[in-house]
């Protein structure tokens, strides 16, 4: 073998592209094993234009960390902000199967790339998720855009504030609050 072929051949990339039903069928075997499961866009009567592909999670945050090569997980970092968001949703996904609500979990994204981390059963909640430690109105900018075409019980934005307040109509609440409120049953009943 010439030295670039076996430079090609170990890299990691394949030959040849991997074909749309190929990577399905791996994602299902992953969904099959537990390893990860998708969360679906939400879709209800959208007024604008949405992304209609699921998100995927890696049952494991780090096996996700690993595979993404996230490095080292530093405050103020993007891979902070998404291992954070990542470990929301596993304490989310925990508390619709083991409180016995089993509410249907979504996300929300626009084809402008307005997005909100979290959908609660039929549009009941909204949350976003923000690793800062001083929220402000443009965190929850994707929030209030959720709120323009669907009616909401809830808005709130997930963060490391250290303290609860209200921002206009959406709730900041720290993380650890705010899993305290999730497991007490009020986040969603």
């Amino acid at each position: 073998m010439k030295e670039q072929e076996m430079k090609r051949s170990f890299s990691g990339v394949p030959d040849k592209p991997v074909s749309a039903p190929t990577v399905k069928e791996y994602f299902q075997i992953l969904e099959d094993t537990l390893t990860g499961r998708f969360l679906p866009s939400f879709q209800n009567r959208p007024k604008r234009r949405v992304i209609l592909a699921p998100k995927f999670y890696y049952f494991d945050l780090g096996i996700a960390n690993f595979l993404l090569k996230r490095g080292k997980i530093e405050m103020g970092s993007d891979n902070m902000g998404n291992a954070f968001e990542h470990f929301i949703y596993q304490e989310i996904y925990a508390h619709s199967n083991y409180s016995g609500l089993e509410y249907p979990l979504y996300y929300w994204r626009t084809a402008s790339q307005i997005e909100v981390d979290f959908i609660l059963a039929d549009h009941e909640v909204a949350i976003e998720v923000k690793s800062t430690k001083n929220a402000t109105p443009r965190h929850a900018k994707g929030l209030l855009s959720f709120a323009e075409e669907y009616l909401v019980k809830k808005l709130i934005l997930v963060t490391n504030d250290p303290f609860p307040r209200q921002m206009g109509a959406v709730m900041v609440l720290p993380w650890n609050l705010f899993l305290q409120k999730l497991w007490e049953q009020e986040i969603i009943a």
